[in-house]
């Protein structure tokens, strides 16, 4: 019951409200990300599988420029990180927006962390389960090694969420996310919602994937 209705409820009356509580420091966000960015604007957006592996554009605030060296090329991350975008992203300020998303229903307040597309085909039968519920602002994976850990490990953390979705597990991520918020613990400051690269198969398989469509 909770899984399948209550759930969507609560992340819909939830999101309205601090949506709403939030929207003085949204404005002031944007306002300031929109200068610091250099004209690449306030917002990121990416298109990444939602339940059942439909495809959806998740929002961010976004953290970087988008400033490029001689041959049109993006400049490093590094140098595209402005002093404002790391603040955003080291109190997970950026993570806000998808407040929208869920209010849309492509999104719920907690469940595995989308990734990208391309990463659809690679995924075996088990770790393809993920996708059995909506992707979430935070997750199981997340307080349990969030951007330190393998993608292989990520999914398994996932799958057993799918498994074992209930209000006090849920609860139980919602209090370990604040607490990492708090202490700014475990915040990545590479590439959006990149994962760890240690975990050499999978990216094997990614990458030649990659090659073969080109």
């Amino acid at each position: 019951m909770y899984k399948k209705y209550i759930k969507r409820i609560l992340g819909f009356c939830i999101s309205l409200t601090a949506l709403i509580l939030i929207s003085p420091l949204l404005v002031v966000v944007t306002i300031w990300l929109h200068f610091a960015n250099k004209g690449a604007g306030a917002f990121f957006f990416q298109e990444r599988p939602g339940k059942d592996g439909k495809i959806f554009r998740i929002v961010k605030f976004k953290t970087m420029t988008d400033e490029r060296d001689a041959d049109g090329k993006l400049l490093p991350d590094g140098e595209r990180l402005t002093k404002v975008g790391k603040f955003v992203r080291s109190t997970s300020i950026d993570e806000l927006p998808q407040l929208f998303n869920v209010l849309k229903g492509d999104m719920a307040l907690i469940g595995p962390r989308p990734l990208l597309p391309q990463y659809l085909p690679l995924y075996t039968p088990e770790q393809m389960r993920r996708h059995e519920v909506r992707p979430g602002i935070s997750g199981w994976a997340q307080c349990h090694g969030r951007n330190h850990c393998k993608l292989s490990k990520k999914f398994e953390l996932d799958v057993w969420y799918v498994d074992h979705c209930t209000l006090l597990t849920d609860i139980q991520i919602i209090l370990t996310t604040i607490k990492h918020i708090i202490k700014r613990s475990d915040i990545g400051q590479g590439a959006e919602d990149m994962a760890e690269i240690d975990d050499l198969g999978f990216m094997d398989r990614l990458l030649n994937n990659t090659n073969h469509a080109d």
